[in-house]
């Protein structure tokens, strides 16, 4: 008897953790997103970046965020020999789940696309496509709340992630590529 009620427990159990919500979106693997920045048949270089003590402490100076990681990679796109941009896959978490942005850079630094790779946290809380578009040109002292940059109702969190994350591989582009002439 004692079996029993265990088995119905366990399956109550099963039951109500497959009821429960998931929130977990992936839009795009690594190559549909590498098509996306730079289009389809582009020569793709990884560039391994290791910045020392000094220049974490001016990234983060720069980019207003703090860096949890040593190690970072941007992918080169590059059609003929000539640098079509840069990209970098960038993961942060939100409330309490990840989401990933992609954020395209043009060959000086500037935002150029933004594209979200996965979400896990409620759809709601999503910034839509369009939002990223006002980050689009604008130079790395642009890209903030206080000049110009728009906030969406309901999903202040995730555009503060987006923004910081974006700040941070623009500050990235300027202190380890082109400060060190590697584009």
């Amino acid at each position: 008897m004692e079996m029993l009620k265990n088995s119905r427990l366990i399956i109550l159990i099963g039951l109500l953790a497959a009821a429960m919500p998931s929130f977990a979106t992936i839009f795009y693997s690594k190559n549909e997103a590498m098509v996306l920045a730079f289009g389809e048949g582009t020569q793709i270089e990884n560039l391994s970046l290791f910045p020392d003590d000094q220049q974490m402490a001016a990234i983060q100076k720069t980019a207003k965020v703090k860096l949890d990681s040593g190690l970072f990679t941007f992918y080169v796109g590059k059609q003929q020999g000539k640098i079509l941009g840069y990209a970098a896959i960038e993961t942060i978490t939100v409330r309490t789940k990840p989401e990933t942005l992609m954020i395209v850079l043009t060959p000086e630094g500037l935002v150029r696309n933004v594209y979200t790779l996965a979400f896990h946290e409620p759809p709601e809380y999503q910034p839509p496509e369009h939002w990223f578009e006002q980050l689009n040109g604008k130079p790395l002292e642009e890209v903030d709340f206080n000049k110009g940059v728009q906030g969406v109702s309901g999903a202040t969190l995730s555009t503060r992630a987006a923004v910081n994350s974006v700040r941070k591989i623009m500050a990235i582009y300027l202190t380890m590529v082109k400060a060190q002439g590697k584009n």
